[in-house]
């Protein structure tokens, strides 16, 4: 069974895996969240939380890193 996390610790899970697979800064990681948050890349995910699990925040963390930085 896959566990499902708040928005918020989605959030934060995104930046950290962001800041430890491709070696940025905290501050740089937690600037390329809230931009992609800002354009709504997250909307649908405060919307569903079933959508919030590790392993779609490492695909989103990808896009995030590769869209943003």
């Amino acid at each position: 069974m896959t566990s499902h996390m708040t928005y918020e610790a989605y959030l934060d899970e995104v930046t950290t895996l962001i800041t430890e697979k491709y070696d940025v800064a905290d501050a740089d990681a937690i600037q390329m969240v809230m931009r992609a948050q800002a354009d709504d890349f997250f909307s649908g995910h405060d919307d569903d939380p079933a959508i919030c699990t590790l392993d779609r925040a490492h695909k989103d963390a990808k896009i995030v890193f590769k869209k943003y930085k």
